[in-house]
């Protein structure tokens, strides 16, 4: 534990060339086009990863599930789509959405109701960037 408290202080003084070298020891290859801050900090997680163990399968996935969602629609946005010629209309609310008067807790339940199969809400309207076919 000593030996890694004494490698992590000694990132705060390297010069970028050194940090650089560090960079390649820790991951196995050239260091990218970034600040040294960030290099500090990139080396340092994998020192810690390598004498700690990295995130658990668990954290992991919760933190990939965090990055794949967009930004948080506001109240009162409408998401309108078309579904086998029918319009489907969606009002964003304070705690969740209403459609045809009924309050939902998540587009997928509204686009499960839809089209009577399990659908990725976001994906469904159109909030994921992939298109989807209906």
């Amino acid at each position: 534990m000593a030996r890694l408290d004494e490698r992590l202080a000694a990132l705060a003084d390297m010069k970028p060339a050194a940090l650089r070298h560090e960079w390649e020891r820790a991951y196995g290859m050239p260091a990218p086009r970034i600040s040294g801050e960030l290099l500090r900090m990139g080396i340092a997680y994998r020192l810690q990863e390598k004498v700690h163990g990295g995130l658990s399968r668990c954290s992991t996935t919760a933190l990939k599930a965090a990055s794949d969602r967009g930004p948080p629609i506001k109240a009162g946005t409408r998401l309108v789509r078309s579904w086998h010629g029918r319009t489907v209309t969606v009002e964003v609310s304070e705690n969740g959405f209403v459609f045809e008067d009924q309050q939902y807790a998540s587009l997928s339940a509204i686009a499960r109701e839809v089209t009577g199969t399990n659908w990725s809400g976001p994906r469904f309207f159109g909030l994921d960037g992939k298109a989807s076919r209906g």
